[in-house]
């Protein structure tokens, strides 16, 4: 094999007008600074670098989850998504903008209701006050079961927002660290469409119900079964879950507590599923933890539909 002079000096694989004498530990390429990637011993180049990030298993959290969900990307694509949905609701409101920011319920502090708000809020069924007649309309008793769903990204107002946003930012971050990307976000949902099946179920007729209130309440139940998991102290939390639910049941007339305490049940059954299952079967368990808990709120809804009366009568 025929060598090169001894008086060439390498250059960098990369960036050829570099010269550099350090070389890639796993290729032996020659390497400049800008290309070197310390390794547990000499430096390595990008492209192994890259390699062995293919090859390598990924760090698991104890729940299962990657450890992406350090980022917080899901939680803060979720209160984006709520923004711009709130923004919506302002811009259906057309003239009546100002509405949507306040001056509704709650002393002036909720907003009235938006044209989105009537298609995407959630209503059990319409009914005359005071007759019990059953009438036709927008509601999940005459097929609209997407305002289950709808529901949980709408808010009466900039309060009603900002609150559900900043526990949203609260909860949120700890949990999809702990849970992962994908587990954090089948909580989140879960618990918030736990909370609108028991709104269904037990709100009364022509009631509108919005926000993602439920959901908050299920990060709270869950955040407290992944502390006990890990043995961590439960201390700080379940003072201000219980300040919550005190607010929440002494203004129910203003608060949907069916969702809130739909939202807290739904989010410790999906956590404990989450945080308890089994290692060697951990992902399988927790893929029927997600399809058991929709299967069971889809039965809850197929039997409240049984005890709604039909339209026109008493």
């Amino acid at each position: 094999m025929t060598q090169p002079p001894a008086n060439v000096v390498p250059v960098c694989y990369r960036h050829t007008d570099r010269e550099t004498y350090v070389r890639c530990t796993r290729c032996d390429r020659p390497i400049c600074p800008d290309c070197m990637n310390e390794a547990s011993v000499g430096f390595q180049c990008p492209d192994c670098v890259r390699e062995g990030g293919r090859t390598q298993r990924q760090a698991r959290t104890a729940f299962g989850g990657t450890q992406a969900g350090a980022a917080g990307t899901v939680t803060i694509t979720l209160i984006v998504i709520n923004v711009l949905v709130f923004i919506l609701g302002i811009i259906s409101a057309g003239r009546n903008a100002t509405e949507g920011l306040g001056g509704g319920g709650l002393g002036g502090l909720l907003s009235s209701s938006t044209p989105l708000h009537d298609w995407g809020a959630e209503v059990p069924y319409f009914a005359v006050p005071g007759s019990g007649i059953r009438l036709a309309g927008r509601s999940i008793a005459d097929g609209d079961f997407y305002q289950l769903f709808t529901s949980m990204f709408l808010h009466f107002g900039l309060l009603h927002l900002a609150m559900n946003m900043w526990a949203l930012w609260v909860l949120g971050r700890p949990l999809e660290a702990a849970l992962g990307r994908v587990r954090f976000l089948a909580l989140y949902l879960l618990s918030g469409l736990g909370g609108g099946v028991l709104v269904f179920l037990l709100a009364a007729p022509n009631s509108q119900s919005a926000g993602a209130s439920g959901a908050v309440f299920g990060m709270f139940s869950a955040l407290i079964v992944i502390l006990r998991k890990l043995k961590l102290s439960i201390a700080s939390v379940v003072p201000v879950l219980i300040f919550n639910l005190v607010v929440t049941f002494g203004f129910s007339h203003f608060i949907s507590w069916q969702a809130h305490v739909g939202g807290l049940i739904v989010g410790a059954v999906v956590a404990a599923g989450f945080a308890y299952a089994p290692p060697k079967q951990r992902t399988a368990m927790q893929v029927a933890t997600v399809v058991g808990t929709l299967l069971l709120l889809g039965a809850l809804v197929g039997i409240g539909l049984t005890q709604v009366p039909a339209v026109g009568t008493a």
